[in-house]
């Protein structure tokens, strides 16, 4: 006999309920069915993204309440431009938690590879897409040497990643030599990452459409091959809630966007590109050994998994990611200085990551972990400069945010052990 999933528990005791005449009945068997449904996953372990959301969703009714800018288009239309750079690293520290390691070296691995790119192009005369294309590569050697010690050494990623941390800092105060400073060109390539935006309306529409219809797609196709398989499966209902509840975001963020320059290039390849790694972390042979890896590595070793290959790849695709996040932050600014990688951006990568639902202890979370995260900390970064707060009591709201995180993390992990899932 199949096992139901909690959500076909669900509706059955939805339809088992007497229906009244009148709607009361159904929206307090529904509220009631909800609340035992959150209830069981409470318990479980199993709260997923929904925590986050709910801070999301307070921070975003608080600001609001202080300041009516805060939700206006143009502010909105900033914020999504402004969590790309950092949200960028975030998401390349999402593979490292998944094998309950720590990267502390990705803001220095930022730092130097916005600094070879500005040198190389505008110092040397190297083509913009040449520059670019040299200074990633070097963020994945970079991250792939750090990760292959790690791995032959069993050293903890931490010790490694803060020697890197050091190592990669003097190298771009090296590269930047005596200047300091190198102005990036305000028309160029990495300079429209973060200015460019598609004006026309169809076109941030259209991804909404995209991104919706996908999601559902996606979903139906796992719900077939589970319920081929004999496997727990989402009920074809939750599945059009989820996308429909996708399409009614989606739509609504186009229509704002829209209202002001359009979709901004930024967040159209920061989509795109945690769309496309959550693919290959969930749906691809290699995402499946980087899982099995954060469950425990002795249990990989005797597995007769490449522990040395995956490890070296997670870090490999963390450098990549600093290097791409690094460029981002510096088209923000359209300049590289001594003080780029530095400051809070490894703290605030880090904090996303973990805000949004990876755990430390690996083995569970998403790239678009990462997206939430950000969203919360960015989110409380505008509201502050809008309320005029100061910045001291921004660091302490994250802080406390990031301390509540990793509690509910400790406690989902302990809820989950005591139902032998963990």
């Amino acid at each position: 006999m199949r096992r139901m999933t909690d959500n076909t528990r669900a509706e059955e005791a939805t339809a088992a309920e007497p229906r009244g005449p009148h709607g009361r009945a159904a929206l307090a068997v529904a509220v009631k069915n909800g609340a035992d449904l959150l209830r069981r996953r409470f318990r479980a372990g199993e709260l997923g993204s929904l925590p986050v959301v709910l801070v999301l969703a307070t921070v975003w009714i608080i600001f609001q309440s202080l300041n009516n800018n805060f939700l206006s288009p143009r502010n909105l239309s900033n914020l999504s431009v402004d969590i790309v750079g950092t949200g960028l690293i975030a998401v390349g520290i999402v593979f490292v938690l998944l094998l309950g390691e720590l990267d502390l070296s990705v803001g220095s691995i930022s730092g130097f590879a916005a600094a070879i790119f500005a040198v190389l192009n505008v110092n040397n005369g190297v083509p913009e897409w040449i520059a670019l294309v040299l200074a990633v590569l070097a963020g994945t050697a970079a991250g792939a040497l750090q990760g292959f010690s790690c791995a032959k050494t069993r050293v903890p990623a931490f010790v490694v990643t803060l020697a890197g941390l050091l190592t990669w800092n003097g190298l771009m105060l090296y590269v930047l030599g005596t200047s300091g400073t190198v102005n990036l060109d305000e028309n160029g390539l990495v300079a429209e990452l973060t200015n460019y935006y598609f004006t026309n309306a169809a076109v941030a529409y259209g991804l909404a459409a995209l991104c919706a219809g996908l999601v559902f797609l996606i979903s139906y196709l796992d719900r077939r091959r589970r319920m081929a398989a004999g496997m727990p499966h989402r009920s074809l209902r939750d599945i059009v809630v989820r996308a429909g509840g996708l399409a009614v975001v989606a739509f609504t963020t186009a229509y704002l966007l829209n209202r002001f320059q359009g979709l901004p290039l930024a967040l159209l390849v920061f989509l795109v590109v945690v769309a496309g790694l959550d693919i290959i972390l969930r749906h691809t042979h290699y995402g499946r050994q980087v899982y099995a890896l954060g469950g425990g590595v002795e249990a990989a070793r005797r597995a007769s998994l490449n522990v040395i290959g995956i490890q070296t790849a997670v870090l490999a695709v963390s450098g990549t990611m600093a290097a791409v996040g690094g460029l981002f932050l510096a088209s923000r600014i359209t300049s590289v200085s001594q003080s780029s990688g530095s400051g809070v951006l490894l703290l605030n990568a880090i904090a996303a990551a973990v805000i949004g639902g990876t755990s430390l202890f690996g083995g569970r979370g998403t790239t678009w972990s990462a997206v939430l995260g950000m969203l919360v900390i960015q989110s409380i970064a505008s509201g502050m400069a809008i309320t005029d707060t100061p910045t001291a009591i921004q660091f302490v709201i994250t802080g406390g945010v990031l301390f509540a995180a990793v509690v509910i993390d400790a406690l989902s992990r302990r809820s989950q052990e005591a139902h032998g899932r963990a």
